[in-house]
């Protein structure tokens, strides 16, 4: 007997994403082999604690792998701590804030608008509920070309004013390379623990096209399933720079992860993990990130050329930001990812550093290369998804978002109906589908 409802469903998410490319740049497809073993006994497996010191028996197994997947996770990022158990990257964060700061405390991070993540302080975070925030964006002049975007005169303003116990790094939607340097003279000079959030581009580290924060930083936390290519699971790591100033903080980052947030950690997610870092760890990897990088470089020029405007004027990493605004008007991400979602082309909305619409009706939308890189996709593909983006764009220039917030829903109700029955929307999606099936999924 099997639930043929749910099952029906998996074979209709298996024929998206065979038939669709998949642009999101947080999003990724786990090896065979990280699939296989999430499935796996360790699945029935209950561990409360760590590895040899468990709260139930029959653990013997569950510990070995744990301690594999540590010991993985410190070779290939070479760092002398790391906790595998976060069950995901914001409940990691939240945890590096329990273990280095008091509720009430202040910490600094990148604003959400400015392409920082919810977890760095922002308001409807609980990492800017129960903590003080101050928030840093990127440069009022120049967010449109390849430069550093960040004002450090300003975010050193701020840490000089409030005084944050905890400064983050790291980004959900910025394009560029981070220099960790300068943010580590920022964070030495208030004292301040400085953590660096590398759940986009830690595949890319560990490839060596991004720079590594691991010298300069006290704390690194990332997911596993995005450039990692792992499952959803996430990891903590203490720098020998962060034990130097604390030596019990590898101990206060555990208490903060187990009991502090979260109960028995998944270990067949576990499994996941140390098995993704062994694919991460093999000659293979370098030029699958090496080759990341070059198609979002790709991408982005053959979209500037198409005349979009790009957040950081390119891509020096996997993720490409575009400001619609000038071609489709305020709040247009949301038409955008709509149209090109019936495609077959998989983005998200996205808020732009000079917004002037809302998160729910942003101007930008956010897309990258890690999955298309997966499939075997390199820069011809590139140029032909950017094309392919061009010509909905191109079919959308006669829709404004409505200025009235009760007009919008239908609205773009009766957008989606007239997309849907688009002749040219349907030959988009044709050309898409033929792409997308010459390269399978793994």
């Amino acid at each position: 007997m099997k639930d043929t409802q749910i099952y029906n469903l998996v074979k209709k998410e298996e024929k998206r994403q065979k038939e669709g490319i998949e642009l999101i740049p947080s999003e990724n497809y786990a090896s065979a082999h990280v699939r296989k073993v999430l499935s796996s006994y360790f699945v029935n497996k209950y561990s409360e604690g760590y590895p040899k010191k468990r709260y139930y028996g029959g653990n013997e197994n569950v510990d070995s792998v744990e301690l594999i997947a540590i010991d993985r996770a410190k070779k290939l990022f070479k760092v002398p701590f790391a906790n595998v158990q976060p069950y995901s990257g914001s409940p990691a964060n939240l945890a590096v804030c329990l273990a280095t700061c008091r509720p009430g405390d202040t910490l600094m991070g990148q604003a959400l608008i400015a392409g920082g993540h919810l977890t760095h302080g922002h308001v409807v975070s609980a990492t800017g509920i129960y903590y003080k925030t101050a928030q840093y964006g990127l440069k009022k002049e120049g967010v449109y070309k390849k430069e550093d975007l960040f004002d450090y005169k300003e975010i050193r303003r701020l840490a000089l004013e409030h005084r944050p116990k905890l400064i983050w790094v790291g980004a959900t939607a910025y394009p560029l390379k981070f220099d960790y340097k300068k943010f580590a003279e920022i964070a030495d000079e208030v004292g301040a623990y400085l953590a660096a959030d590398i759940a986009h581009v830690a595949g890319l580290i560990a490839g060596g096209v991004h720079p590594s924060p691991v010298p300069y930083v006290h704390i690194v936390t990332t997911t596993t399933h995005k450039t990692l290519r792992g499952p959803r699971g996430a990891m903590i790591m203490v720098t020998a720079k962060g034990l130097k100033k604390d030596p019990a903080l590898g101990d206060k980052i555990n208490k903060a992860v187990f009991p502090g947030l979260q109960g028995g950690p998944h270990d067949n997610t576990t499994a996941g993990i140390a098995i993704a870092l062994y694919e991460v760890a093999q000659p293979s990897f370098k030029k699958y990130s090496t080759q990341i990088v070059k198609n979002s470089r790709a991408l982005a020029d053959a979209l500037m050329k198409g005349g979009l405007k790009l957040v950081g004027g390119g891509s020096e990493n996997h993720l490409i930001l575009v400001n619609l605004t000038t071609v489709l008007g305020p709040g247009a991400g949301i038409f955008v990812q709509k149209a090109l979602d019936m495609v077959g082309l998989t983005m998200n909305k996205n808020t732009v550093p000079d917004e002037t619409s809302s998160p729910f009706y942003p101007s930008g939308i956010r897309m990258g290369t890690p999955a298309s890189t997966t499939r075997g996709m390199k820069e011809k593909e590139m140029k032909f998804i950017a094309s392919k983006i061009l010509e909905v764009i191109e079919l959308l220039k006669r829709y404004r978002l409505p200025a009235k917030k009760e007009e919008r829903k239908e609205y773009i109700a009766r957008f989606e109906k007239e997309m849907a029955s688009n002749p040219e929307v349907k030959k988009i999606r044709s050309e898409v589908k033929t792409l997308a099936l010459r390269f399978p999924i793994p």
